[in-house]
């Protein structure tokens, strides 16, 4: 399996581009690991260094971050069976990178679920 579909890659080209790296973009892309408990949330991808991607990293160590990392190696990665990374068919990123970041932070793992998500930005603004 392609780590990106076409549409994914043109999005985080467009994102990686001068003009709107470094924004709080949504994650364009969803990856795992089968067998070894590691997810990415990627927002881009550097348009002028296209093997350096940026988003959320989760080795499955209890310290999610954010941060750059090579498209290359995310490849090259193999889980404990020897399975490669897979892309999340069904994940759509509905918040910026930051929402995911914070929640992450909090719960020690990346949540994308929903409901979770929406609890735990309802807890950060009633303590604001």
């Amino acid at each position: 399996m392609k780590l990106f579909t076409k549409e994914q890659l043109t999005k985080l080209l467009h994102n990686g581009s001068p003009e709107q790296r470094g924004k709080d973009h949504k994650p364009v892309v969803k990856l795992f690991t089968p067998d070894a408990g590691c997810t990415w949330l990627l927002t881009e991808v550097d348009s002028e260094e296209t093997d350096l991607a940026f988003g959320l990293c989760d080795l499955g160590l209890g310290f999610p971050e954010l941060g750059y990392l090579s498209v290359a190696e995310l490849i090259s990665v193999r889980g404990r069976f020897g399975l490669p990374v897979e892309r999340d068919r069904h994940f759509e990123g509905k918040y910026p990178i930051s929402v995911y970041a914070d929640a992450a932070h909090r719960k020690e793992r990346i949540i994308t679920e929903n409901n979770t998500l929406l609890q735990l930005i309802a807890t950060v603004i009633q303590q604001a």
